[in-house]
């Protein structure tokens, strides 16, 4: 079982583009695997709890819940228009969840891997976290970053983080793999030498947040947002496992997921929660090194190379964009146009040049080139009887090609470079047809056999390009299977995409417009912000 999870959506406020892009991402990573051959399991959801979410809902003046659930909505009605097909949804006010962290809070503290403390220091409340000296910086300040710092002094519950540091160091400098790409887990190697070694509080009074998961063992006192957040990703995957006394039916059996193979995250949540907090409370519960999950870290969309941000007024509302360029183009731009794990800038003009060049251009007039000439001089029958010649078997060869460099991209999260495998075949498909001229072969009897060879090969490598394309674009891909009337052709697997996915003799249907045009007059005003 393939087990793929994001972090969870913090529902203080709406969707954004980073958020889409997330889950589109996880979305299309599913989907190839499942074209892989794998059993798959995607979880994603919302984190409803924290103090930000409490004071919010406070000057609204409505109850926190009331709140985080609308704002869930949101996050839900985004999915659905995005075509997000996952299994399992997470959210941490679901008394499923709650149930897991107290029984973990209860096994930690009964482990010796809590205590309870004074302390007087330096509060984010943006980042609803402690700070220390070294999070200060040059100039002896608190940065930006951390919002309004206060001073607290207060009896909190405490984790004994520092003693699993000299263990997470070793870890994550021995093991590759535990964060994907590796310039991110070298990122981590070096945050080691500056966070790891404070133990982490992990309660907060109900007198200042009453807006979480109460402590099982001091009912005074309610879980740190993230210290509840990040259990999401066992309890929601049937956490302790269905041979346990806690074992709940209505959740995926425990050992048969974990550990994740692809935990995707932000690069901004890597350090400290998901890279440091995250790993030491596993290991702490008695994880081995084995069972720890891999880490994949995503990059930020930015403006002309500036974070995107409210106080800007540069965020980009993912919804707009999907209303008005469609949900197909979004996705297509946000895993096309970013490198996995590096940073890009959000350019609506070259979402609609990718889409209509790429897509419109190239692939849509493939097909509609393709079904169009077979309807009109072969009476829509594919006829594929003739031996090869060189061309031909070049246009083989490079659909050969396509899919290996396809499979291996995606096997490493790349899927910018597996799409521009899939345009390089589609461009060598144009050009084959170009030099080949089928529509000046079909008036020459003579050439009726090279006719049904050249449209045979497109038609062929039309069948190939939707397999290809359906992870990324699902409702396209079932279309142009509808077009060539393979009804079970989205239900091959990579493996079998071997050249002959249309038989000899094989009917093809008429050309509609799966990829329509964007017209480039409405950039300027969808490609607008939201400076709310």
């Amino acid at each position: 079982m393939f087990y793929l999870t994001t972090a969870i959506d913090y529902t203080n406020g709406a969707p954004h583009i980073g958020h889409a892009y997330e889950k589109v991402l996880a979305d299309v990573i599913a989907r190839y695997r499942r074209l892989r051959g794998d059993e798959v399991y995607f979880l994603t959801g919302v984190d409803q709890h924290g103090q930000k979410v409490q004071q919010t809902a406070e000057k609204e003046g409505v109850h926190p819940a009331t709140f985080a659930n609308r704002n869930t909505k949101l996050f839900l009605n985004l999915w659905k228009k995005l075509g997000l097909d996952y299994d399992g949804w997470a959210a941490t006010t679901d008394e499923r969840h709650v149930t897991c962290v107290q029984r973990i809070l209860t096994r930690l503290k009964e482990r010796g891997e809590l205590y309870k403390k004074a302390y007087r220091g330096h509060y984010s409340v943006r980042q609803e976290q402690f700070l220390t000296d070294k999070d200060r910086g040059a100039d002896g300040e608190f940065g930006p970053e951390w919002g309004e710092v206060v001073e607290i002094e207060e009896e909190n519950w405490y984790f004994r983080l520092s003693d699993h540091a000299e263990w997470l160091r070793r870890w994550v400098t021995s093991t590759e793999d535990c964060v994907v790409p590796d310039f991110r887990r070298r990122e981590l190697i070096g945050a080691l030498d500056r966070a790891g070694e404070a133990d982490l509080c992990i309660s907060r009074p109900k007198e200042r947040l009453r807006w979480g998961i109460e402590l099982p063992f001091d009912p005074d006192y309610v879980t740190y947002v993230w210290f509840d957040a990040l259990i999401n990703y066992i309890s929601f995957a049937g956490y302790p496992g269905n041979d346990s006394d806690a074992a709940d039916d209505s959740l995926p059996d425990f050992k048969s997921l974990w550990p994740a193979d692809a935990h995707i995250i932000g690069k901004d949540i890597l350090v400290p929660a998901h890279g440091i907090y995250w790993p030491c409370m596993l290991h702490a519960m008695g994880f081995t090194d084995e069972e720890m999950p891999t880490l994949l870290v995503h990059g930020w969309w930015n403006i002309r190379g500036e974070k995107m941000s409210k106080s800007l007024g540069n965020v980009v509302d993912p919804d707009a964009l999907a209303d008005r360029f469609g949900p197909d183009a979004l996705r297509y731009y946000l895993v096309r146009d970013i490198t996995t794990g590096k940073d890009a800038d959000f350019d609506a003009e070259r979402l609609v040049m990718l889409y209509n060049q790429e897509l419109a251009n190239e692939l849509g007039n493939l097909c509609n080139r393709a079904l169009n000439m077979t309807a009109r001089f072969c009476g829509s029958t594919v006829t594929t009887g003739a031996e090869p010649d060189a061309e031909d078997q070049a246009l083989r060869d490079s659909c050969a090609s396509s899919v290996e460099a396809y499979r291996e991209a995606m096997d490493r999260y790349d899927i910018a470079a597996a799409l521009r495998a899939i345009s390089g075949h589609v461009t060598a498909c144009n050009a084959y047809a170009e030099r080949n001229k089928p529509w000046e072969l079909s008036k020459d009897p003579a050439g009726k056999e090279r006719l049904q060879a050249v449209l045979a090969h497109l038609v062929e490598s039309v069948a190939h390009a939707a397999v290809l394309i359906s992870p990324v674009l699902p409702e396209p891909a079932a279309r142009l299977a509808r077009q060539l009337r393979l009804d079970d052709l989205l239900e091959r697997k990579l493996d079998e995409l071997a050249w002959g996915l249309v038989p000899d003799g094989h009917a093809t249907g008429k050309p509609k417009p799966v990829f329509p045009r964007i017209v480039v007059d409405v950039v300027e005003e969808a490609a607008g912000t939201d400076a709310d």
